[in-house]
């Protein structure tokens, strides 16, 4: 399955890369974005990859902050955190997408901000 890995604690105006990889058969499921929650919200998207390499999209609160690419070779996704601010504080959850269509999740990472 998806496995994230790279969250941790660091202080505010710190980096953090988080990456994304399939266990096993690492083509099996396609990473394609990041996404986030915080507890009584709902998951949010935070960054995404089409298809092809094609283009990226990002939250408005992350832009120009966030880096969000892929290594084909290794089909590993990377998030590219930087300037980090407590509220980028969340669990971090990778997504991607199946040969059927459907998604699948990663289980998180835990990504906290300290003031």
């Amino acid at each position: 399955r998806l496995q994230e890995s790279g969250g941790g604690l660091v202080q505010a105006g710190g980096s953090l890369r988080l990456s994304c990889a399939s266990s096993g058969n690492i083509f099996r499921v396609i990473p394609r974005g990041w996404y986030r929650q915080t507890p009584g919200k709902q998951r949010e998207p935070v960054a995404t990859m089409a298809a092809g390499g094609g283009g990226t999209t990002y939250a408005d609160s992350v832009k120009g902050r966030f880096t969000i690419s892929r290594d084909h070779a290794s089909n590993t996704l990377y998030l590219q955190m930087n300037s980090l601010k407590p509220e980028d504080t969340a669990v971090y959850y990778c997504r991607g997408i199946l040969a059927t269509g459907e998604y699948e999740w990663g289980q998180g990472t835990q990504v906290t901000v300290s003031s």
